[in-house]
C-alpha cells in the first residue's frame, strides 16, 4: 500500500474516532446526483445542515509520492500524520 493511501486511510479513522461521516467507495453521478456506493451525499451531509464543516475528498488511486515532513518536536523526518517516535514515545510514557 502506497503512503499515501495509508496516510488517508489513516485519517478516515481518526474522522471515525470524532463520529463524523465517513465514506468510502466510487463516487460517481447517477441521474444528476453525486453518489457514493450508491448512497447519495445530500443523504450522507443531511445530519450536518446548519452546521460549519470540513469537507475532505482524498483519492486512494493517487499514486503521487509524499514528501517527508520533519517532527517540530525531535526533528526526525516523518511519513503520514504525526511522528512515529514521538507517537511511540507518548504512548510509552502514558503507559499504555
Amino acid at each position: 500500500m502506497s503512503l499515501r493511501k495509508a496516510s488517508v486511510l489513516e485519517m478516515a479513522t481518526a474522522a471515525y474516532e470524532l463520529d463524523a461521516a465517513v465514506k468510502r467507495g466510487i463516487l460517481q453521478r447517477v441521474d444528476g446526483r453525486l453518489t457514493i456506493m450508491g448512497e447519495d451525499l445530500d443523504s450522507v451531509l443531511q445530519r450536518f445542515e446548519g452546521q460549519e464543516i470540513v469537507l475532505i475528498a482524498a483519492s486512494l488511486t493517487d499514486d503521487r509520492p509524499l514528501d517527508p515532513r520533519t517532527c517540530r518536536t525531535c526533528g526526525r523526518e516523518y511519513f503520514g500524520l504525526e511522528c512515529p517516535h514521538c507517537r511511540d514515545a507518548r504512548i510509552r510514557l502514558r503507559g499504555r
